[in-house]
């Protein structure tokens, strides 16, 4: 996979030549190219914004600089990415697609008050496969930590890039659609917590019984939504036990808040 970023800072995307994203660039995973936006500017000052039309606060980042540097960038096929807090949330199956079905992304990092709207609008309209995404309902200073996250987050789903591609299944958000299950390492007892005596059973069949119990118990806590997107045929007669427990019931679209008649039943 390619992807490019354009930034006025590209110092800031110094971290991607560390831990598992550096490795899958040295490796050739992963051709990663990080651009400077003032490169295509052609005045003396490299000035890359203006004062917003219609007047109000703030800087606006100009489009015929943008559109000089997308148009070296974008080549047939790649897909371009524009952090903004009004973006779509970027979710874990967005970076599954982004790793599996695209080969080239291309990051546009806005600052100020953003990237005049003329842009995504021209590409869009040229044919270019463009979004919007956001890490959440808050404000960053630019898109750089933005391009950081959906990076780290599309570049360790590439094959040969995580040592053991199981993990991704089990994790928060993976394959199975669960929060991942608490874990626990050496030493047995610390600080008088203890480890839980399942986990040290060396039993693997009660080990991956309580781990999904504690995963769905997690979900079913921290984040009921993900549990209600559950499919049912997932859920075999031990999730449902223990979801019952957790006073969840399972509907045809999925499972669902019990009410104490529901539970008691």
């Amino acid at each position: 996979m390619r992807i490019d970023v354009v930034t006025i800072f590209p110092d800031y995307l110094a971290p991607l030549s560390l831990s598992l994203v550096g490795k899958a660039r040295t490796s050739g995973i992963l051709d990663l190219r990080v651009h400077d936006l003032r490169d295509w500017t052609a005045d003396r000052h490299r000035t890359v914004d203006d004062t917003p039309f219609g007047g109000g606060a703030g800087m606006v980042m100009r489009p015929d600089i943008w559109g000089a540097a997308l148009d070296d960038l974008l080549d047939e096929g790649a897909h371009l990415l524009l952090p903004t807090p009004s973006g779509a949330p970027l979710t874990q199956r967005q970076a599954e697609s982004l790793a599996t079905a695209d080969e080239h992304l291309v990051i546009a990092c806005g600052r100020y008050e953003g990237i005049d709207a003329r842009v995504a609008e021209h590409y869009a309209a040229r044919g270019v496969r463009v979004s919007e995404y956001s890490l959440g309902d808050y404000v960053l200073n630019g898109g750089e930590v933005a391009a950081l996250v959906l990076i780290e987050a599309v570049a360790r789903l590439l094959p040969g890039v995580v040592g053991n591609p199981h993990s991704l299944v089990e994790e928060s958000h993976g394959e199975a659609g669960l929060l991942e299950y608490p874990v626990y390492t050496k030493p047995p007892v610390w600080r008088d917590a203890e480890v839980p005596e399942v986990l040290l059973s060396g039993h693997h069949g009660k080990v991956e019984r309580w781990r999904r119990d504690q995963a769905l118990a997690r979900t079913a806590a921290r984040r009921p939504d993900l549990l209600r997107r559950l499919d049912p045929a997932v859920l075999d007669k031990k999730d449902r036990a223990t979801l019952a427990e957790l006073g969840w019931a399972i509907g045809a679209d999925g499972p669902f808040p019990a009410g104490p008649q529901t539970v008691a039943d």
